[in-house]
């Protein structure tokens, strides 16, 4: 196998991996979020181990994943999270990076990156390394604003600071500083290099592990369950699929809050990746109509299955169904609109699309879930 070869696998194998780990973090928040955040820290050094390739391509895929992973896990929030103020305050931290994301993508100004800081990501890692060992709602909404507070001053600024302002790797400082090798040197020459700093970084790490377990203990209080890194289980009140309907036909609408914010959520999605992704021409006013337009059809197509209480319980499935008729229906109107100007770009099409339909099919899964617990539970 020849080294064009290894590094195309090693390319798709890494790019797939980064797709598939979000899907996770619905089932297992912790695991998945940390397992996501791992390979966003060290793709680069796998390509640069394993294949010689011009990264430049990658660029745009890095940002749409870290993106797309983070949107996953606030709708996971939905789902899982039985906090109040804990669901309010990740949401409003993530909508937050989202604007200042992208703000940053359309002007090129990287202060935005550290005026709106991706404090929503260690939040959400905070909320749940709790719930592995105590129930969150014992714990008051003021708790979790401080630690939100306290994520957002003391780490999120600085991490911020010292990647988009002073625009610093910190891989390549520490293989500089620390291990004494050159930034593009391998992990196995640096630790060759200096074993001793390998040491003396593994046992900074157990300590810190110890002393944050000391502090939740002393904080928190003794452990009130074993551990868990699944989710907990979903209200007995929307198990089934019939009551999932029941919800969505009495509380959603077609024209209302909730088909506000996917056209919020997926329109910012749209426009960062529209300037990251090459081959996207249309202009983001032109992203938020068309997925405006595809956002509402789908909600039509929800609340007419829901009203009469035909749904769907495999997630799989309903994204299946909805991918097609999207597509059937962008395509359809495109080739009844079609003007002189060129046809769909059909890769980008797609993937917009896809986007879109996974995105919408899971908040109008999980969305119900959270009206259960915060908005109608004493009328279910």
């Amino acid at each position: 196998m020849d080294a064009a070869t290894t590094g195309d696998i090693v390319f798709a194998a890494v790019v797939l991996a980064r797709f598939v780990t979000p899907l996770f973090i619905p089932k297992f928040p912790l695991p998945a979020i940390v397992t996501a955040l791992v390979l966003d820290a060290v793709d680069r050094d796998i390509f640069a181990s394993f294949s010689n390739l011009d990264l430049t391509r990658y660029q745009g895929i890095d940002k749409s994943l870290d993106i797309f992973y983070l949107t996953v896990a606030m709708l996971s929030v939905l789902r899982n999270w039985t906090q109040p103020t804990a669901a309010r305050t990740a949401r409003f931290l993530f909508y937050y990076r989202l604007v200042g994301v992208t703000a940053f993508e359309l002007t090129g100004w990287r202060t935005l990156l550290l005026i709106f800081p991706n404090t929503f990501e260690y939040f959400f890692i905070f909320y749940e390394l709790v719930r592995t060992r105590w129930s969150p709602e014992r714990f008051s909404g003021r708790f979790y604003v401080v630690a939100a507070a306290a994520i957002w001053i003391f780490v999120k600024l600085p991490q911020e600071y010292w990647i988009h302002v002073a625009q610093l790797d910190f891989t390549d400082e520490v293989k500089e500083r620390l291990f004494g090798v050159s930034a593009d040197a391998s992990w196995s020459e640096a630790v060759s290099n200096r074993p001793g700093v390998l040491v003396v970084l593994v046992l900074l790490a157990v300590g810190l592990v110890l002393a944050g377990r000391a502090w939740a203990h002393a904080v928190l209080g003794p452990p009130e369950h074993p551990l868990r890194l699944a989710a907990d289980p979903l209200p007995e009140n929307i198990d089934e699929a019939r009551e999932r309907a029941w919800l969505l036909s009495a509380h959603w609408r077609v024209l209302d809050a909730n088909l506000a914010e996917k056209i919020v959520l997926v329109s910012l999605i749209s426009v960062i990746f529209g300037q990251v992704i090459p081959r996207v021409e249309a202009t983001p006013l032109q992203l938020t109509l068309g997925v405006a337009v595809v956002a509402t059809f789908n909600s039509v197509l929800t609340l007419r299955q829901a009203r009469r209480e035909r749904t769907i319980e495999s997630a799989a499935l309903s994204f299946t169904i909805l991918a097609v008729v999207n597509v059937l229906f962008v395509f359809m109107g495109d080739l009844l609109l079609r003007r002189s100007s060129g046809d769909l770009d059909v890769a980008t099409t797609l993937f917009f699309l896809l986007l879109l339909t996974l995105l919408v099919t899971l908040y109008d899964r999980f969305r119900p879930v959270h009206d259960v617990r915060f908005l109608v539970t004493d009328q279910v």
